[in-house]
């Protein structure tokens, strides 16, 4: 699998960010809405941000972004794969990828947030190594939030 920077608002990155949007709603709706935090392809815009697709064989299965907060830390968002794509380790490999990412840009610290119907996105976090912060984003879907030393 390789990684490639790229620009949210444009395919593949784009048709991600629309499939998980569209895959979510049954949970929680459209989660693209004024009252949750921003994620639009202008967070993830250099130079503070990054968005990354993945491919493997030439197909694009996965994405996530890096959108820069106020604080000086960044928050990992709108991480996605496709559902052909799991099972084998591709959400871990993107989340080191935006990791490894984040510290090119020169981070620190890594936040990311999950929801109430996503245990095994939560699992993942605290076995990479995200601990327990409070809600830093205010976010109405989100009940776990993380915190990364990177």
């Amino acid at each position: 699998m390789t990684f490639e920077r790229t620009d949210a608002a444009v395919p593949p990155a784009s048709d991600l960010l629309e499939a998980m949007i569209v895959e979510l709603m049954p949970l929680y709706g459209r989660i693209d809405v004024p009252e949750a935090p921003s994620a639009g392809p202008e967070d993830f815009a250099p130079p503070g941000g990054s968005f990354l697709v993945g491919y493997e064989n030439g197909a694009a299965i996965c994405c996530g972004g890096i959108k820069r907060l106020l604080d000086g830390a960044c928050e990992i968002k709108r991480m996605y794969v496709v559902p052909e794509a799991r099972g084998r380790g591709v959400a871990k490999a993107l989340l080191v990828a935006l990791e490894d990412e984040a510290r090119a840009l020169g981070y620190a610290i890594a936040r990311l947030d999950t929801g109430p119907h996503q245990p095994h996105a939560e699992r993942m976090y605290r076995d990479a190594g995200y601990a327990d912060v409070g809600n830093f984003n205010a976010n109405p879907f989100a009940s776990y939030w993380g915190e990364k030393r990177l």
